[in-house]
């Protein structure tokens, strides 16, 4: 492992010259700090794919350019207007005008990749200018040539065995002297087409980046101050924890904590790189740290909630004291890409939840549904919520069922899964009450205990 310390910064954290120059000083605070990583800045992707969502004409694609421009431009004229970076950023900037003029005829995944690898290009371009107006050992490096991709574009599937080669040959050599300034969420396939990683890509990529390099540790600076025992806008008496493990934040992230996303944590888990999540406007104020070994381990730790739930209900006679029904029912939902999040059954009936599916039918495409009403009768229901109760032993513990099914009395439950992990126990409700029995179980698992 090396004495190093790899950084992420969202794109709140590069909105504007006043929050990179905050960034810069956590950066320039932590000599251990040697590779940054940085989302675009907030609102510049949402704007990139609106230019892609084909729904521009030609004046409104660009005023989104010109806007996106303009506010990189200010920034630029606040660090001081560098000659270099000037002269980068106009390059870029006339690359994406140069790029979005393809539009007119159509936008394939792959041009939609091109064009929003502009944002992470431009931030990227301005923080390095940013660090270097108090330390001129910094060192900008494009991604691309270590995040080595599939070439599945809107969605690469980042090469890991490669990655780590690249960053150790041409990364790696430049920490040793430089502070490296890279782009989150961009990589490119084997014949050196830009990619991007999808949802989660920013963290995602630094992530992979630290396992490369066999980093000490990962920081992933937000707009909250860690991850907190469940969402601040739901229990206002929610607080950030100080430490969880990495088997209680896959639970979370997997069943809708925002500030972690599943697929940041597995480089970390693989290299046991602890992660460090902390707010860049109040860095001072602590955060949260994932670790493989934790002081503590609480039978409750968080609530997640996910929304957007899907519940299929297949029921047939043909199951009872048959096999290989569910066999064919998951090669169905496998032909078709389809993921189950959990699943409970009875003697004629399986019960399977999922998350959001591109379909027009509650949830579920036509087709699967039709090829499933050829073994089974088949329900399906959306307006649902999945909320997660996570700790440590659960299914261990006297009294646990007591103790949240009296809290949930009120309320209508779906499903239940309990038992099949040592640390969550989950409800399928009605979306309408989620919050409610969110804020009820936050109440009586943590504020009676604080």
């Amino acid at each position: 492992m090396n004495d190093l310390n790899v950084a992420k910064f969202g794109g709140t954290s590069m909105a504007d010259f006043t929050a990179m120059k905050r960034c810069a000083n956590i950066v320039l605070a932590d000599s251990t700090i040697r590779v940054v990583v940085v989302s675009a800045s907030s609102g510049v992707t949402n704007q990139l794919i609106e230019l892609c969502s084909g729904e521009c004409d030609r004046p409104a694609r660009q005023a989104i350019i010109d806007r996106i421009s303009e506010h990189h431009r200010t920034i630029l004229a606040e660090i001081g207007n560098p000659a270099q970076a000037a002269t980068t950023l106009e390059q870029l900037l006339g690359r994406l005008n140069a790029t979005a003029q393809q539009l007119s005829e159509g936008c394939t995944l792959q041009l939609a990749d091109q064009i929003l690898s502009f944002g992470e290009l431009l931030s990227s371009t301005l923080f390095s200018e940013v660090i270097r107006l108090t330390d001129q050992n910094c060192q900008w490096f494009d991604a691309r040539t270590v995040m080595i991709t599939d070439s599945v574009h809107g969605s690469g599937e980042p090469q890991t065995a490669q990655i780590a080669s690249a960053a150790q040959a041409n990364l790696l050599p430049l920490c040793q002297q430089n502070i490296v300034v890279t782009q989150g969420f961009i990589g490119s396939d084997a014949q050196g087409n830009t990619t991007t990683l999808g949802r989660g890509g920013s963290d995602y990529s630094a992530a992979l980046l630290a396992e490369g390099l066999q980093a000490q540790n990962l920081q992933i600076w937000t707009d909250v101050e860690g991850v907190y025992t469940t969402d601040p806008r739901i229990a206002t008496n929610a607080y950030a924890m100080k430490e969880i493990s990495f088997c209680e934040a896959a639970e979370l992230a997997t069943f809708g904590a925002k500030v972690l996303h599943p697929s940041t944590l597995w480089p970390a888990i693989r290299q046991n790189i602890n992660v460090f999540v902390g707010s860049s406007h109040n860095p001072t104020n602590g955060g949260t740290w994932i670790k493989q070994q934790v002081d503590s381990a609480p039978n409750y730790r968080a609530i997640a909630v996910r929304s957007n739930q899907t519940l299929v209900t297949v029921s047939s006679l043909s199951m009872l004291h048959t096999h290989g029904f569910l066999a064919r029912v998951f090669t169905i939902l496998a032909k078709h890409k389809i993921s189950v999040d959990l699943i409970t059954t009875s003697e004629v009936s399986v019960a399977l939840t999922l998350d959001s599916v591109a379909s027009t039918n509650g949830g579920l495409a036509q087709v699967v549904i039709d090829e499933l009403s050829e073994l089974c009768e088949v329900k399906v229901e959306q307006g649902l919520a999945l909320v997660a109760v996570v700790g440590n032993k659960i299914e261990r513990q006297a009294g646990v069922s007591a103790r949240l099914f009296n809290v949930l009395s009120p309320y209508n439950l779906r499903m239940i899964c309990f038992g099949a992990s040592s640390h969550n126990i989950c409800f399928l409700v009605e979306q309408a009450e989620a919050n409610d029995i969110v804020c009820s179980l936050h109440r009586e698992l943590f504020e009676q205990e604080s």
